[in-house]
């Protein structure tokens, strides 16, 4: 049976390529690292690309695409992505959202992580000198912290009424849409310098 004719089949196998390459290419650089700390921010970094590249879908390509359906007179419309699409896509963004922050929590708590989880969210000033490593995972830590309460607080239970899983009103409907699509905005703006300040606490802010 092919594994790439089933999703599961396909992270599978995907896991175990990358455990053979590990063992492959194991040398004294892997030897030191830190086990716990790599398997951690391995799965942090799949779990955001999961999160960011759905919120990039939604506003990159299905947004825009909706609009252009709904104003296409005679054409097929926007059912099939509204019943079919964006449900199944929005289980995967606000699952990919939590395993992100949770799995970038577990990182810093974790011992052998080069600062704690209060440090970064004090923003390394905790401590004299601040905490350089601190302060830049810190403000990365914070704009995920503020994301995901987007996701979670805003736009999850917006798209609820927008895709009739909940009963709204045409106003509570018109409402959502305003929120989940401003709380959408937020969330695709504030990615950018994320995705700074997570690169930049090992490589300098300039990457």
């Amino acid at each position: 049976m092919n594994p790439l004719k089933s999703i599961g089949g396909t992270l599978v196998s995907g896991l175990v390529l990358a455990i053979i390459i590990v063992f492959a290419t194991k040398g004294d650089h892997v030897l030191s690292g830190n086990v716990a700390g790599s398997v951690i921010i391995w799965f942090h970094v799949l779990a955001g690309i999961t999160w960011i590249g759905l919120l990039y879908y939604f506003n990159f390509v299905q947004v825009p695409a909706l609009g252009d359906a709904m104003s296409d007179e005679g054409g097929p419309g926007g059912a099939g992505i509204t019943k079919y699409v964006a449900p199944r896509a929005l289980l995967w963004f606000r699952w990919g959202a939590a395993a992100t922050w949770l799995s970038g929590a577990a990182f810093l708590l974790h011992p052998g992580a080069p600062t704690t989880l209060a440090n970064a969210f004090m923003l390394g000033m905790n401590s004299d000198p601040v905490n350089q490593y601190a302060l830049t995972i810190g403000v990365g830590a914070w704009l995920g912290t503020i994301m995901l309460f987007n996701v979670w607080v805003l736009i999850w239970p917006n798209q609820k009424k927008i895709l009739g899983m909940v009963e709204a009103s045409a106003d509570e409907i018109a409402k959502a849409k305003n929120i989940a699509f401003m709380a959408s905005r937020s969330n695709t703006l504030m990615s950018i310098p994320l995705v700074m300040s997570m690169i930049g606490a090992h490589h300098g802010w300039v990457m």
